[in-house]
């Protein structure tokens, strides 16, 4: 350890522990493991003494940090970025490593059965396979013989229901025009898309095209995957865009405040930092009721932090807050689904 007479970064003289020219320390230790690992956590991971005083304030006087910040209190902080983005990493890693995010559909379940019984016929056909060199007792024979009668009947059934479906369908639902079949849907007015459909609407991004038809031909459990991966890869980047979307939303609800747009983003990141610190509790925490409790608490929390940073009445800030959720909501889940539909770009790679 020494103490420099000047500073050793801008040559300025020193006179306490902190260059007054350009902030350096006065004194200064010898390069070591330990002097790496708290520079890494005081600088990166935000867990020196000050994140204790921010994350009570954030997690329990909703409101509070913001206003703090805005009164230029700021150095016995961690600063509003860094703290939403040490939470933000630190849940996204929980809810990787956890596995709670699980997108599941019935085919993956049908596909299982389909399996099960597949693997079942095998087992029989191997069985009378071994059976076959035996001959057949007369009560085998006649349970063989009645259970291909009882196919055969089977069948015959169904190729004359098929039969009867295909005389009536075109008098049923007439085939549309090629020109009818822009408008994508059928005649209940339900959305219904086939695989024409959707090259007709990447005839202009080929590349696109090419990743949706290698994802067709995926196997439901890898198609899973795939959104997975787009998900995990890409809604940390998209929730992080959603910032300025919510101040934007702030800031219509809030017109004629006198509130700068910089203030919302900055509401924005206490807010959603404290989100993300409680849903990487309730990913960990495996009690119904403790997870109730928390959901009530990041309800309640919004509208207690707007009524507090913007000083505004009760019924107003939830009418506000109403508003706010109908739209963020929206738009937070588009955001997701878009990253999960990115997945489809890392197919191949």
């Amino acid at each position: 350890m020494s103490t420099a007479v000047n500073c050793p970064n801008c040559e300025a003289p020193i006179g306490g522990h902190f260059c007054a020219n350009c902030g350096q320390e006065a004194i200064l230790h010898h390069a070591s493991t330990r002097e790496f690992l708290h520079e890494f956590i005081g600088h990166y991971v935000a867990l020196e003494g000050k994140l204790w005083g921010s994350l009570t304030r954030l997690l329990f006087r909703p409101g509070l940090l913001t206003n703090e910040y805005i009164r230029g209190r700021r150095v016995r902080f961690v600063q509003p970025l860094r703290l939403y983005l040490s939470l933000s990493i630190l849940f996204f890693a929980l809810l990787k490593f956890t596995g709670s995010f699980d997108p599941h559909t019935g085919d993956v379940d049908a596909d299982k059965i389909t399996a099960e019984t597949t693997g079942a016929t095998r087992q029989i056909a191997k069985a009378q396979a071994r059976l076959s060199g035996k001959p057949l007792t007369p009560d085998e024979a006649r349970g063989k013989a009645a259970a291909e009668a009882a196919i055969a009947e089977m069948k015959k059934d169904i190729d004359a229901e098929d039969a009867a479906v295909k005389r009536a369908a075109p008098k049923e639902a007439p085939a549309p025009a090629p020109e009818a079949v822009k408008k994508w849907t059928n005649k209940d007015g339900d959305v219904n898309l086939s695989n024409d459909d959707v090259d007709s609407w990447l005839a202009d991004w080929p590349t696109l095209r090419h990743q949706w038809h290698a994802f067709q031909a995926l196997p439901n459990d890898q198609q899973m995957k795939v959104f997975k991966d787009g998900f995990y890869h890409y809604a940390p980047y998209a929730i992080f865009c959603m910032m300025p979307v919510f101040a934007m939303f702030l800031k219509v609800l809030y017109l004629g405040s006198g509130r700068r747009f910089g203030e919302h983003v900055l509401f924005a990141l206490h807010t959603n930092a404290f989100a993300f610190f409680m849903f990487g509790v309730m990913v960990l925490v495996p009690f119904t009721f403790v997870r109730l409790l928390l959901w009530c608490w990041v309800l309640g929390y919004l509208p207690w932090a707007m009524r507090r940073v913007y000083h505004s009445g009760r019924f107003t800030t939830f009418l506000r807050w109403s508003a706010l959720m109908l739209a963020y909501v929206m738009a937070l889940g588009l955001a997701v689904l878009v990253s999960m539909g990115m997945g489809l770009m890392t197919i191949g790679h």
